[in-house]
């Protein structure tokens, strides 16, 4: 088990900013700031020497959260990432040839790697709505939202959304009040926060209401608990 976990492959944010074609300081800055929102944790740094052999830093990231960098920059080489990770996972691997000189071992081979091939699509299949998903959460969530968006970008009916909120103790109503009001607790966290407008009214009076928006942080978090949804 050891070994395995020793053995993981990763990649870099140069090899990303290869991937999407972009600069890789570009790349490091777009990491960071998910890292700071708490979309993904922030990566251990490597060394390496750059073209005028200096000592350089770059970002060493696991599959997950490859994934929801390329979805935050450029979604369109999302199947060069999965190309890449199945190439890097191949070399980890590393099986040993059979022997081909042997008609038998060959055609089993050869029955072997058509079964691995269509595995392979069909685990490409399953994760498309994940890769979509991820996309379009870390593409919507670029800054906090009122709970009926967040419930648009979550394809969930903003009824449901409100509900499971209330009765997990994320929003609540004072009693009398017309208005919802997040817990201290996820204000707390950072999942949630409240947008305070002062309203002029005609007869020269304020008012002042206070709105629930929902941050990019609690965008993931809800996401995974009212779905289950495996982002990892």
């Amino acid at each position: 088990m050891n070994e395995i976990a020793l053995s993981a492959p990763t990649m870099s944010s140069r090899e990303i900013a290869d991937l999407v074609e972009s600069r890789h300081d570009k790349v490091k800055q777009s990491i960071e700031r998910l890292a700071a929102r708490g979309v993904i944790a922030l990566p251990p740094l490597g060394e390496y020497l750059d073209s005028l052999g200096r000592r350089a830093a770059e970002y060493q990231l696991g599959k997950r959260d490859s994934y929801v960098i390329v979805a935050q920059l450029s979604p369109e080489f999302t199947a060069r990432l999965v190309d890449r990770w199945q190439a890097l996972e191949e070399q980890v691997s590393k099986p040993q040839l059979p022997d081909f000189t042997n008609p038998a071992i060959a055609a089993r081979a050869w029955a072997d790697e058509v079964d691995k091939n269509l595995a392979l699509q069909q685990k490409v299949i399953e994760a498309a709505p994940k890769v979509a998903a991820l996309e379009r959460l870390t593409v919507a969530a670029q800054g906090a939202m009122c709970i009926t968006d967040a419930a648009k970008n979550l394809q969930e009916q903003p009824k449901r959304v409100f509900e499971w909120m209330q009765s997990n103790g994320w929003i609540y109503r004072r009693p009398g009040g017309a208005t919802w009001t997040a817990y201290q607790d996820k204000q707390q966290r950072g999942v949630l926060k409240h947008k305070i407008t002062t309203v002029h009214r005609n007869d020269g009076s304020e008012k002042v209401t206070t709105q629930v928006l929902v941050t990019a942080k609690g965008l993931t978090e809800i996401a995974q608990k009212m779905r289950g949804a495996d982002l990892h």
